[in-house]
């Protein structure tokens, strides 16, 4: 039974979704990260459903352990395991056109997702449709002196595409080397 779960392809996944995971620990520009990139190639390369969360969930809960909690930890997790879900979708296409699409798709689900409940939770936008709006208005705006990159949004988007370039290049690459590491 752990020889089905524990292949040569699942431990190289597992293990560079944790090393992507570990990537939030070192200093980068904000929202310039891998989360979004573990969740989307979780999805996508891992065989087993219930792997295909569980593997990048824990990832991702073991780096916020060390980084710590904050209330919006709920809608980062639902972006997540959305965006999970659209690697499932992803499975069976997986090109560089897909997962460029899927990245920028898992990305303004997040911004939408994040904002949509920062709307929730703050006491500074009003409670109408033009308080959802101007809370996405700042949210595009976040951070956007320069300093931090280019926008909060924009990081998510260059993050998503970069990681994800070298996650789902790396597992191409490797598994035209290692035959063992190609799908099943």
């Amino acid at each position: 039974m752990l020889k089905k779960i524990f292949t040569p392809r699942i431990i190289y996944i597992a293990g560079i979704i944790l090393a992507a995971a570990l990537f939030r620990l070192v200093p980068h520009w904000p929202n310039f990260t891998p989360v979004a990139a573990i969740a989307l190639f979780g999805g996508a390369c891992l065989n087993k459903r219930y792997l295909a969360f569980l593997i990048p969930l824990t990832a991702l809960f073991i780096s916020d352990l060390i980084l710590g909690f904050h209330g919006m930890m709920g809608w980062v997790y639902t972006g997540f395991i959305i965006t999970a879900c659209i690697g499932l979708l992803l499975k069976k296409r997986i090109t560089p056109l897909t997962v460029t699409g899927a990245s920028l798709l898992s990305s303004v689900i997040f911004f939408l997702l994040t904002n949509f409940g920062a709307w929730i939770a703050s006491p500074i936008y009003p409670d109408s449709f033009a308080g959802l709006v101007e809370c996405y208005v700042a949210g595009l705006a976040f951070f956007h002196d320069g300093s931090y990159g280019i926008s909060f949004f924009m990081n998510e988007i260059l993050g998503s595409l970069f990681y994800n370039t070298i996650l789902f290049g790396s597992l191409y690459l490797v598994s035209r080397r290692f035959p063992a590491l190609a799908k099943v």
